[in-house]
């Protein structure tokens, strides 16, 4: 029995792989293109486990995704690989559409190939699993209810856009075809090995270097936070017992503003790492100028995952945001590796 993942190099991917292998005997065949946000570093604690077979590779490269199925006979592909990154989709669509929407496509087809191909319990027990994003379904208001899973799909930029296509992709596969697709729709994960220029790891890091915390608009923007091995734990439960051709909304019940995050991460930092002047990180504070089209609101419910499958989050804010914190301050040298170069030079253009 083996799986094969796609995107496990990223900030999920990985969390779930180093997950999947602490505490099962599967083997994984790690399927990764290494873009910007794909780190091995993220994967060294694997290196010499024979478990874990890392392959560089693109989803859309239909020769070799074919030849990975035909060579592993995987049970499951859970794809994480996506761009992910909303400020990077609207100054670059093309990435997006060629790796969210065409990857997909191209995936989608190798792994009906292998399972058209496949007999019996192999065939019956095969399955897809799509993770995906909880911005398909738009903006809220402040008083309206979370999404559910058949809230209408209205998506604001051009990532959740490419995301909800793909979405609508695997629908049609499993509508189609009969292929035993399931997706996930997650809020907004926070964890180890997260790229800096998500939120929270941005804040850390620009903390510790006593560099402005830039914050958009007027910060009160709201989002549901997910830690990430909450999400991972999550996916497996979808994988062992979702139903085929169904969405799952996977949320932590964590709905925060952006600047209550900020203002939380910075007491977090004045107590495990206080800055030499006696300041206070919050001091660091800086609005800058909303980004296009910003969506003002994101909810989850996740009843449904809870009552069909029992599964909620372990953690609250609260733990999951200090063990983040700590686990920054204890990553340094990971922080470094991956902040040189372009990184900065992304950074400047967009927060400066």
């Amino acid at each position: 029995m083996t799986i094969l993942v796609t995107g496990g190099a990223g900030f999920i991917g990985s969390n779930f792989v180093l997950d999947w292998l602490g505490k099962s005997d599967e083997p994984v065949i790690n399927l990764d293109k290494l873009t910007y946000a794909g780190n091995m570093e993220n994967l060294v604690t694997l290196q010499d486990n024979p478990l874990h077979q890392f392959v560089r590779g693109d989803i859309g490269d239909a020769l070799l995704v074919s030849e990975l199925m035909a060579l592993h006979r995987p049970r499951a592909v859970i794809n994480f690989a996506a761009e992910s990154h909303v400020d990077r989709s609207i100054h670059g669509p093309g990435e997006f559409i060629q790796t969210n929407i065409m990857g997909t496509f191209h995936l989608l087809e190798s792994a009906r190939e292998f399972w058209l191909a496949s007999s019996g319990l192999e065939q019956a027990n095969f399955r897809f699993l799509h993770v995906s994003t909880d911005e398909v379904y738009g903006t809220l208001e402040a008083l309206e209810p979370a999404f559910t899973e058949t809230n209408r799909y209205q998506p604001n930029s051009p990532y959740s856009a490419s995301k909800a296509s793909s979405d609508h992709l695997v629908r049609a596969y499993h509508h189609t075809y009969g292929m035993p697709v399931l997706t996930t729709n997650c809020s907004n994960n926070y964890g180890p090995f997260q790229f800096p220029e998500k939120l929270v790891p941005l804040v850390i890091h620009n903390a510790l270097a006593g560099k402005p915390l830039p914050i958009y608009g007027d910060g009160l923007q709201v989002r549901d936070w997910l830690y990430v091995s909450d999400h991972c734990e999550a996916i497996c439960r979808v994988l062992e017992a979702g139903r085929l051709g169904e969405t799952y909304n996977i949320g932590g019940w964590n709905e925060k503003t952006n600047i209550d995050v900020v203002i939380q991460l910075c007491a977090i930092l004045d107590e495990l790492k206080p800055r030499a002047d006696g300041s206070a990180y919050k001091d660091l504070i800086s609005f800058v100028t909303d980004r296009p089209g910003h969506d003002r609101r994101y909810a989850i419910d996740a009843s449904k995952i809870g009552n069909e499958l029992g599964w909620k989050p372990a953690e609250t804010f609260e733990t999951g945001i200090r063990k983040t914190v700590q686990w920054y301050l204890d990553n340094q040298a990971w922080v470094s590796h991956i902040t040189d170069g372009s990184y900065r030079n992304w950074v400047e253009m967009h927060y400066s």
